[in-house]
């Protein structure tokens, strides 16, 4: 058995891959109360409702192979008021104590790809370098630039004392690996050095190309969905332009859409006995495109769902109709696009709801990558 501790849980979109993937929690980590109760009443994981600052490691009985989380991302999103490690919410310092105090085999960690632009460069690398030596520590109230230099020049002499851990990190778009969205997400990975796993991270396997080159090309998509291929005509111009250069079959799968991932879902707008049995896909009134604000096309990936923190529950989570008319994505709708299982309940209001879903990882691609993870610890473990 291998065993994974999850912080900054929130609805559990990371968690619910990780256990898929074959580990088992002895705890899952939440300060929010109603992301707590969607985990609660979903799954019966060891969930402590508490913030991480003031969570005892030591509590814990077993050895664990895997420490998983996404650290709070408000003060490195594009959306954010960018203060990084000034901002009261940077759980890194939190994630990094965790990694010192547990001594994982490995450590997978999410965040907004912000983090990696150049306005934050400097943090970037200060946050690597504790995650690859977790026990050189700042001295009382030492500046994080003074840490920082000491961190450089342990790393320098290529010391591999203490503990020690080899880190890879990518910005991956959850597109590319079949999910139905454009979600580009920070990923960090890590593993403990003096257990010699070789790893990289898993290569793409969908694409834009493979997508267009069903639409345009073959018309596979139209008739997989029973669409006549005039509907291609719809398609946004620019992707129509992008088909024609193409000129053999891409070797990828075609990225998934909002169509695909819909598909069997009734029309909430329409309603029935079957749509009010179905939890969370009850139609949304109030939807309003503008500037910036346009909604996902049906047969396209859809544009990354947000967590509604721009004064507008639910931001951009908006589908586009046929018409030119947006409307909101249902709370099942928005649980499809990231690939959480249809008798997954959610708990709170729909603002709340939608807070979950926006910040939650997809869960095919936390599974995949988990899974990646699990298997090279289980190879190490052969040897």
């Amino acid at each position: 058995m291998k065993y994974s501790v999850e912080l900054f849980a929130g609805a559990g979109g990371l968690a619910l891959g990780v256990e898929q993937a074959g580990f088992r929690h002895c705890a899952v980590i939440e300060f929010d109360e109603w992301a707590c109760k969607t985990l609660s009443t979903n799954r019966r994981w060891p969930i402590f409702h508490q913030d991480a600052r003031n969570f005892d490691y030591r509590s814990l009985l077993q050895p664990v192979d895997l420490l998983a989380g996404g650290p709070p991302c408000q003060p490195f999103s594009f959306g954010g008021k960018h203060l990084a490690h000034h901002d009261s919410r940077n759980m890194f310092p939190e994630a990094i104590r965790a990694v010192r105090e547990l001594c994982p085999k490995a450590f997978l960690f999410e965040n907004v790809s912000g983090l990696h632009r150049k306005t934050f460069s400097n943090y970037f690398e200060y946050v690597i370098l504790q995650l690859r030596h977790p026990d050189i520590v700042p001295r009382g109230d030492e500046e994080w630039a003074s840490h920082f230099a000491r961190l450089q020049q342990h790393e320098t002499v290529g010391s591999k004392t203490g503990l020690h851990y080899n880190v890879v990190y990518k910005v991956i778009d959850a597109a590319d690996h079949g999910i139905p969205q454009r979600r580009e997400r920070l990923f960090i990975v890590g593993f403990r050095s003096n257990i010699g796993v070789q790893w990289s991270f898993p290569s793409p396997t969908h694409s834009a190309e493979a997508l267009l080159w069903s639409q345009f090309q073959t018309g596979e998509y139209w008739a997989y969905h029973r669409l006549p291929k005039k509907s291609r005509n719809m398609m946004p111009a620019e992707m129509a332009e992008k088909a024609a250069k193409l000129e053999t079959p891409p070797l990828l799968q075609p990225w998934r859409t909002v169509r695909d991932a819909l598909k069997g879902l009734p029309d909430p707008m329409q309603p029935s006995r079957r749509n009010q049995l179905i939890n969370g896909h009850q139609f949304i009134d109030g939807a309003r495109s503008y500037k910036g604000h346009t909604g996902s096309h049906y047969d396209l990936p859809a544009k990354t769902l947000k967590a509604g923190v721009h004064g507008v529950p639910g931001g951009e989570n908006m589908l586009l109709l046929t018409v030119g008319d947006v409307r909101y994505f249902t709370v099942r709708e928005c649980a499809r696009l990231q690939c959480f299982p249809d008798d997954f309940v959610f708990e709170g209001s729909w603002g709340r709801i939608v807070k979950q879903l926006g910040n939650a990882v997809p869960v095919e691609l936390a599974t995949l990558l988990a899974r990646s993870i699990f298997k090279a610890l289980q190879q190490v473990a052969r040897k």
